[in-house]
């Protein structure tokens, strides 16, 4: 079984790594095997153990799509070490596969040499013939360059819950954990966090609980008896050095929620959620749901226009209005946006982006939104963006949003994207203590002798806000331009321009108490510069740091610069770019961004794109920048090839 590549070449007779610095596992099923459960399960039992690690859910987008097609496959990677881990792993050193499209999906990705774990209950004539073999694959030679277990997981889940009572129907939905049971030995996990999972999740059906438990530890015995004369090994995977403190697993939908209610309590504002159900968003208003200790109020709307406008009225009432949405929805909300500019009202936006235009696909992942959340609304409608890197980024970057948006009186929209949202990651909880409040101050007296001036601007160009029903302070406000001062309609020229800068101006101003544009992975400050920065922004940043970093090691004189801060940027962003002889931005669109910094700063930014709904591959990103240290000129940057044997295609690879 060749499952890692090892640091170093202390490998043991039989060519098996001894001290694996990493493995990546794929569990691949039905979309109601439960790969998703398993998955979260299993990232939670190595997440105890201590490994550094990253995930990546692959779902498809049908509701539920036919038991045993191509279409139906879904998955669950996960890539775990005991050194820093950055992404989910270009591909599985083990593949997990619960029936024959399963295998057929995923098995281009496999590494040569990598084990393959096998239903053969699972591998009937009816099966193979929806995944379109024509012969059983487990007893045709095709997988010989793979090691293969295959035994008759269904029959030996059916086995181990019968003492329970179950039909053979309600026994196999048991099959996930036996196999994770023996996903458990196999990297020598503890069972005993999974048996107090069950028991919580099955409270009111202790025999489902007890049958899952069953599985679970049948599974784990497995693997144990398999050892002594099978391929199946058991591999240790020493605990990443880490600091001390708490920590947990935590996606980038629970750190964004977690991170907005922080920020409103840094602000120490009650908040107001108003979203509108849409993959992958709609996790942050489950998880805002469970908040309501948090002077949390979540309001699930009737459509995406109603989500936002109530948010808006709310921020208006003197709550922190919060909405959330996917691409399609943040199109929907474009006019409420320009809503919230126009009256200055603070409002956080979360774009969770998913791949395509229109519905396009609800699952997979992509960048394409940033010009949308940049440029896209009528008029001149400056909103600052900020983009997560991670889902652990995630949270500070929710609870930036807040401070800029209640402190500025503006709408903010914070980036994610599918792989974040999803994705899962070990979180050091921060201290609450590190975090500098930043009270909101309502006015509660006129702010010009005797009068109230509603759009009279302090230092930062932002209007005061002002609760309904203050004594003294009733005022207008609305989508019709108003006076820069009263507040009163007006149409007049003069008057147009001079608040459409101040609008602007105070978005630009911004910039200049962002902390400076440093350097992620290479020489930082007045050292900064050299031949070549891979610039990124948002969820590449993970490949791009792996990717630098092998090639600084092979002495390439490249940098990674990753930037939060999309609109406005740093204010020493172009300086820093201009340091560097070329720029390589690495994204999942079409080369938005790369618009912006040549827009922006007239740096000859090149793309380099990929919108295949799937990462970034830290190959793939190598090759890119092995490119500019090969001597031939001119083969810089364009588009990453589609690589259906990166994660699951529904054709299984099949021409």
């Amino acid at each position: 079984m060749a499952t890692v590549a090892p640091n170093d070449a202390d490998l043991t007779q039989d060519g098996l790594p001894a001290n694996p610095e990493s493995v990546v596992v794929r569990f691949a099923g039905d979309s109601g095997d439960g790969m998703q459960l398993t998955g979260g399960q299993f990232t939670l039992s190595t997440a105890l153990a201590g490994n550094d690690l990253a995930t990546f859910p692959d779902f498809p987008a049908e509701i539920r799509a036919p038991q045993g097609t191509l279409f139906g496959v879904s998955a669950f990677q996960i890539n775990f070490g005991s050194r820093e881990i950055n992404t989910a792993g270009d591909a599985p050193d083990v593949l997990v596969a619960m029936n024959p499209a399963a295998l057929k999906v995923n098995l281009a990705a496999l590494k040569p040499g990598g084990l393959i774990i096998a239903d053969t209950g699972a591998f009937t004539k009816r099966n193979l013939d929806k995944a379109k073999y024509d012969a059983n694959p487990l007893e045709d030679g095709s997988l010989a360059k793979f090691d293969v277990l295959a035994f008759d997981i269904s029959e030996k889940t059916i086995e181990a819950v019968k003492p329970y009572g179950l039909g053979n129907k309600d026994a196999l939905r048991s099959k996930n954990m036996w196999t994770l049971g023996l996903a458990l030995w196999m990297f020598d996990r503890p069972r005993e966090p999974i048996h107090d999972w069950l028991r919580g999740k099955f409270k009111s059906k202790p025999d489902i609980a007890d049958a899952n438990i069953a599985a679970l530890d049948a599974g784990h015995a497995y693997g144990e008896t398999a050892e002594l004369s099978g391929p199946l090994k058991q591999l240790h995977i020493e605990p990443v050095p880490s600091d001390p403190g708490l920590y947990r697993t935590v996606t980038g939908a629970e750190a964004v929620s977690l991170g907005l209610v922080a920020g409103a309590q840094l602000a120490e504002l009650p908040m107001f959620f108003g979203g509108y159900p849409i993959t992958p968003a709609s996790a942050i208003l489950h998880h805002l749901a469970r908040l309501k200790e948090f002077d949390v109020t979540t309001f699930q709307a009737e459509d995406e226009i109603a989500a936002i406008c109530a948010a808006i009225g709310a921020s208006y009432a003197g709550s922190l209005g919060v909405t959330s949405s996917s691409g399609p929805g943040i199109a929907l909300k474009g006019e409420a946006m320009g809503l919230a500019i126009m009256t200055e009202l603070p409002l956080v936006i979360v774009n969770s982006q998913r791949g395509g235009p229109s519905t396009g696909l609800p699952t997979k992942t992509e960048q394409s939104d940033l010009y949308q959340a940049v440029y896209g609304r009528n008029g001149d409608a400056p909103m600052p963006v900020i983009a997560a890197s991670s889902p652990g980024d995630a949270f500070e970057c929710a609870i930036e949003a807040c401070r800029i948006a209640v402190q500025y009186m503006t709408p903010v929209m914070l980036l994610t994207d599918g792989y974040i949202a999803n994705a899962a990651e070990p979180w050091k909880v921060p201290d609450p203590a590190d975090f500098a409040p930043f009270p909101v101050e309502f006015l509660d007296q006129p702010n010009d002798g005797e009068n109230f001036l509603p759009y009279k601007r302090d230092g930062k160009g932002a209007r005061p806000w002002v609760k309904p029903g203050t004594p003294g302070l009733m005022h207008r406000i609305g989508g019709i331009e108003k006076h820069e001062l009263t507040g009163n309609i007006d149409y007049s020229p003069d008057n147009h321009q001079r608040m459409t800068d101040a609008r602007k101006n105070k978005i630009d101003g911004i910039a200049k108490e962002l902390a400076p544009q440093g350097v992620t992975l290479g020489p930082d400050g007045d050292d900064a510069g050299g031949k070549l920065a891979v610039v990124g922004w948002g969820s590449t940043f993970g490949p791009i740091r792996r990717a630098v970093d092998n090639c600084r090691r092979k002495g390439m004189d490249v940098s990674h610069i990753h930037v939060r801060h999309i609109w406005p940027m740093p204010s020493n962003t172009g300086e820093l770019l201009r340091k560097y002889d070329n720029i390589l931005v690495p994204e999942m669109n079409t080369g938005q961004f790369k618009t912006v910094l040549r827009d922006q700063f007239l740096v000859d930014a090149t793309p380099l794109t990929k919108t295949s709904g799937q990462p970034f591959q830290i190959a793939e990103l190598e090759e890119a920048i092995s490119k500019y240290f090969d001597g031939i000129p001119d083969n810089e940057g364009g588009q990453v090839l589609v690589n259906d044997d990166q994660l699951p295609s529904p054709d299984g690879g099949a021409e």
